[in-house]
Order: C-alpha cells, then structure tokens, then sequence
C-alpha cells in the first residue's frame, strides 16, 4: 500500500472565510477524500505543527509526500526542507500543487527561481493532455475545463522537464505547462498547476484523479535500494582539484 502524506499551510482555510466555506477541512481535507477510494494509506501535516507535521518518522514512513503552500512559503523551516530533499533523492515522491511552484522545496529541487507570469481573473482554464500515454494521464480525456481559475502563465522558470503531460490554455490568450515531471536521484517529482484556494479546484473529479495518478506514478520503484540510510548526512563530495580540471 502506497504510503501518502498531504501537507498544506492551512493558513488561508484559517484567515479566510471565503476558502473556508469551500475547504471546511481544509485543502489537504479535500484532496484525502478525494483519493481515499484508491486505496492509499493517508495521513496529513500542516504547518503549524511541531515539525511542521513532518516528523523523522513521518517522512520515513512517507512514499508520496503532496505538497500545497502560497502565502507562508518563507516560514517552512530550512531544516525540514532539507530533510524532504534527501528523502526525495533516496525515492520518495513529490507532487507540488499549484502555488507551491515557489515553496522551498522545489525551487531547491529544481535549482532554478521558478518564478512565472500570473493574475486572479476568474477566467476559465482548458488543460489539454499532450501526452495520453503517460500513466499520469490515464482515464483523462484529451481536454478538460475548470470554470475559474487563477491564470499562471509562460514563462516559467523550471529546467526542461523530463515529461511534459498537461498544457493549460486561458480565456486571456496565455498557455502554460501545467503539468511536468522531474526526477532527481531516485525520487519523481510532479507539479500540477491547478488550485488556487479561492475556486472549489479540489473538489474536481479530473483534478483529483489526476493527483491520485500521480500518487501510483511517483510511488518508489520497489526493485530500487535507498542511496543512504535516512537521515544520515548526504555523502561529501570529491574536491575539485588542479588534475581534475585538466580532464
């Protein structure tokens, strides 16, 4: 059974009543109920938390970890980051949501500012799938819509990505690749561009589909062996010397 940990803010859920009435328990809430048909084992962690709810013993006992942040990116602590980072690098996966392009983890995953275009225009989004092959995308049709969404557009400052699965289209012109997977090390990292707080995102079957198919493709390859024992320190690298720069 694939091991699930949602971790949101939980902060606009508490500041705002508007996305409290659409998210009464909370964003991560709706996301466990709505992948907890597929038989996942799920737990969730906010951030106001000991730990920010990511406990050693929750990211070993993690083999997805979904992540959803916007306004207190900076407030995640250095030291949690960069334990979900090693744990990432030995396997498990991670599914970033939306606004959590910018949280701290996946800029440091990615190596890259990640910063994009936006505006809230109660516009509607078409995401259509470029690649219906990939398990990600599977029993999706080859577009679906969300009535209103905040509009992300290009450019988005992400490396190439190694598989591309969904393009968003908005009413304003602009496009987007919303949805886009890496690997680094033996981990699988998905970010899924849908879900800004105020819109009832996820409560939508496709969108929680495909997280859900996330969850299956980003689930550490059993045959595989960690690099390091958790949460050991990462190995030191090899100086760079004088002979190795004549190479």
């Amino acid at each position: 059974m694939v091991r699930v940990t949602i971790w949101n803010e939980n902060s606009h859920e508490r500041r705002d009543e508007r996305v409290a009435a659409i998210y009464p328990k909370g964003i991560h809430g709706a996301i466990a109920s709505g992948i907890a048909q597929d038989g996942y084992s799920i737990r969730t962690a906010t951030m106001n938390e000991p730990e920010h709810g990511l406990t050693d013993d929750v990211l070993r006992d993690t083999d997805v970890l979904i992540w959803w942040g916007h306004c207190d990116h900076e407030e995640v602590d250095d030291a949690i980051v960069d334990k979900i980072y090693a744990r990432v690098l030995q396997g498990m996966g991670l599914i970033a949501l939306h606004s959590s392009h910018y949280s701290k983890i996946f800029r440091k995953l990615m190596g890259t500012s990640c910063l994009l275009n936006w505006r809230v225009a109660d516009e509607k989004e078409r995401l259509w799938v470029v690649n219906p092959a990939h398990p990600i995308a599977q029993g999706v049709d080859r577009y679906f819509e969300l009535e209103q969404e905040e509009m992300y557009g290009e450019f988005f400052d992400i490396p190439d990505p190694d598989e591309l699965v969904f393009l968003s289209w908005f009413q304003g012109g602009e496009v987007f690749r919303s949805g886009c997977t890496f690997r680094r090390g033996q981990g699988k990292i998905f970010y899924f561009r849908p879900g800004h707080e105020t819109y009832p995102t996820f409560h939508h079957p496709t969108v929680l589909r495909i997280i859900s198919n996330g969850v299956r493709w980003a689930a550490p390859e059993p045959e595989l062996k960690p690099i390091s024992n958790f949460p050991g320190p990462a190995p030191a690298l090899e100086p760079i010397t004088n002979e190795h720069k004549k190479r």
